[in-house]
């Protein structure tokens, strides 16, 4: 066992002793054939359903699981999606790329039960490291980057995740830097977890880990990132909307949420200003995705 294992294993127990889940959460939990286990919220259809797979926010290191439950549900009672909510590995006792394997594993999966999912239909989302995740396995994966230049994805959906890990959170610019936490506190905290990935093996560059750095013509048609000023993500995430924009028929919308800070959605009170934000963010993803599913099925009438 090495020096840099046992720092990192430090980090984690800190970490996790300090911000534990809420042992109130609630979840349905299937345990389908496949690598990893999921949340699966699903609406029972005659014909094969589209499906969202999302990833929650860990800072690749906690244990978050269901945190994004308001969320999914949200998806699956206001759109016709199956929604699978994912449970990687964390580090540093699996660091990377074993989220970045289970998440291409859990899309395979998807992709093996045509029966059961639409997978021309298919989407991911993800919320901070989650959102790294997501924008990562699809811009950067090779199964699912097609030779034709085609993406076997139809929508992304990031919420406040980092795309640039070379660059360490205490040293990323902020648009609003009023948030005492998000300036002095947090930066350090998000840097400790993003240790723990052991960036003595890999390029922090590299675009599995940085989606910032992959090819823009590798996201899909439709993209939707979400960001707050007061959360250091916030710029970098916004760079890359501009660089997907940059590509031909990409729908890109992004939203920086004012008054709002990494993580900005969960646990809001109601009638805040944060939980406005909440509503009108999960408004959004659920209008992009049955927008995008509506041209997918426009196009299969064409077809025909």
């Amino acid at each position: 066992m090495g020096v840099s294992y046992v720092h990192s294993k430090s980090i984690a127990i800190f970490l996790r002793a300090l911000i534990k889940q809420s042992s109130s959460r609630r979840r349905t939990v299937i345990e389908p054939s496949k690598p990893t286990s999921t949340n699966q919220l699903e609406r029972k259809q005659k014909q094969p359903s589209p499906v969202l797979i999302n990833f929650c926010g860990s800072g690749f290191v906690l244990h978050t699981f269901g945190s994004d439950d308001e969320y999914c549900r949200f998806i699956a009672d206001w759109t016709n999606y199956t929604v699978i909510d994912v449970q990687y590995r964390l580090a540093p006792e699996n660091p990377f790329p074993a989220a970045f394997n289970d998440a291409e594993d859990v899309v395979t999966w998807v992709r093996s039960q045509p029966e059961s999912f639409d997978i021309h239909s298919l989407s991911l989302s993800g919320f901070s490291a989650g959102a790294n995740i997501a924008l990562a396995v699809l811009s950067s994966s090779s199964p699912f980057c097609q030779k034709d230049g085609t993406n076997v994805f139809l929508t992304v959906m990031s919420f406040y995740g980092p795309v640039d890990m070379a660059l360490p959170t205490p040293q990323k610019p902020q648009a609003d830097p009023s948030n005492f936490i998000m300036r002095k506190i947090f930066p350090t905290l998000s840097h400790l977890c993003h240790k723990c990935l052991n960036f003595t093996s890999v390029d922090p560059n590299y675009h599995r880990l940085s989606p910032l750095f992959a090819d823009a013509g590798n996201f899909p048609p439709n993209v939707l990132i979400m960001t707050a000023p007061q959360d250091p993500f916030a710029i970098e995430a916004e760079r890359l909307a501009d660089k997907i924009r940059s590509v031909e028929k990409k729908v890109v919308v992004c939203n920086r949420m004012d008054g709002c800070a990494h993580g900005w959605d969960k646990e809001a009170v109601r009638g805040t200003s944060q939980c406005k934000a909440k509503d009108d963010a999960y408004k959004l993803a659920a209008s992009m995705l049955q927008r995008a599913e509506n041209e997918v099925n426009g196009s299969r009438k064409t077809e025909v």
